[in-house]
């Protein structure tokens, strides 16, 4: 599991106006390296969006007679397979990128759930402080005596396979570190002058959460939820790779190489490409995340 990010600057909203977040910006697009694995998932994304109309062959249908074929074969009827065949001669370039759908769906859509909801229980006890927290912070700590890869693989394995379960799953694994980063965000806030003065002015809990916490607590947690996504999508993979994830056959980056694990003596090329792409939007996402928090971590 990634480590929690250093807090960033804690600034009252009076001072965290538009021209804060326009600096955040300007930095992030002198960054090169964040623009250039942006730029990649950006490709990768309309790739998978835009799959049904790019002319691919159909990754469902497979040939006995075409299976296994190299990178850059050609049938006799002049069609290429710029990317080889699978097991059942099915095309890996039309598998690799319908697939990036669900590797893409199973890396995001965990960290949002698990984004709303650690965000939630991290502010509430860090605000609340005292049982609650103490309630709240000790049940989290319960998940954090399982590895986070034999946690998913335990849950997976009681609900079942299938995408829905690997949600599931995966939410769970990253509710606890979400939020502890929040709770340690919130609570360092709840000390400040601003945060006392509005509290002395007869402000509400509910008001001061909402104008004076969620705007310095969101954007620590947002950058650390960021970095877990290529997390996510490893564990995601290794869940269809042991057959508790995605099903067959469904075209999914983890599902892929769990199948082609056979070919890699005669096509070792084929067989490492839904690793490569594994690989590679994982570190896109980790150096995204990196330059973000960069961006963000700044002394105003």
């Amino acid at each position: 599991m990634a480590p929690p990010p250093a807090a960033a600057t804690i600034l009252p909203p009076a001072q965290r106006h538009r021209g804060y977040w326009a600096g955040v910006g300007r930095r992030l697009l002198r960054d090169r390296v964040a623009m250039a694995c942006a730029a990649v998932l950006l490709a990768i994304l309309l790739a998978a969006l835009l799959a049904p109309w790019l002319g691919l062959a159909d990754p469902y249908r497979g040939s006995i007679a075409r299976r296994l074929r190299p990178i850059g074969f050609t049938t006799p009827q002049g069609f290429t397979h710029w990317l080889g065949t699978d097991e059942q001669g099915r095309d890996m370039l039309a598998r690799l990128v319908h697939g990036a759908r669900l590797s893409l769906f199973l890396g995001v859509v965990p960290v949002v759930n698990a984004f709303v909801i650690g965000s939630a229980l991290g502010i509430l006890a860090g605000y609340a402080g005292g049982k609650v927290n103490m309630a709240i912070m000790r049940t989290i700590d319960v998940f954090y005596a399982f590895p986070s890869v034999l946690l998913a693989i335990a849950i997976s394995g009681a609900l079942g396979a299938g995408i829905s379960n690997s949600l599931l799953s995966l939410t769970i694994v990253f509710v606890p570190p979400i939020a502890r980063v929040a709770e340690s965000v919130t609570t360092s806030v709840r000390a400040l002058d601003f945060v006392d003065a509005a509290r002395a002015s007869g402000a509400g809990a509910f008001t001061i959460i909402r104008v004076h916490v969620l705007g310095n607590v969101l954007g620590p947690v947002f950058v650390y939820a960021t970095g877990l996504v290529s997390v996510a999508m490893i564990l995601a993979s290794g869940l269809s790779f042991l057959g508790l994830g995605t099903r067959p056959p469904e075209p999914e980056w983890g599902l892929m190489l769990n199948t082609l694990r056979t070919a890699i003596y005669s096509q070792p090329l084929v067989a490492a490409l839904p690793g490569a792409m594994i690989f590679v939007v994982s570190i896109c996402f980790n150096l995204l995340s990196d330059g973000l928090r960069s961006a963000m971590d700044v002394k105003l």
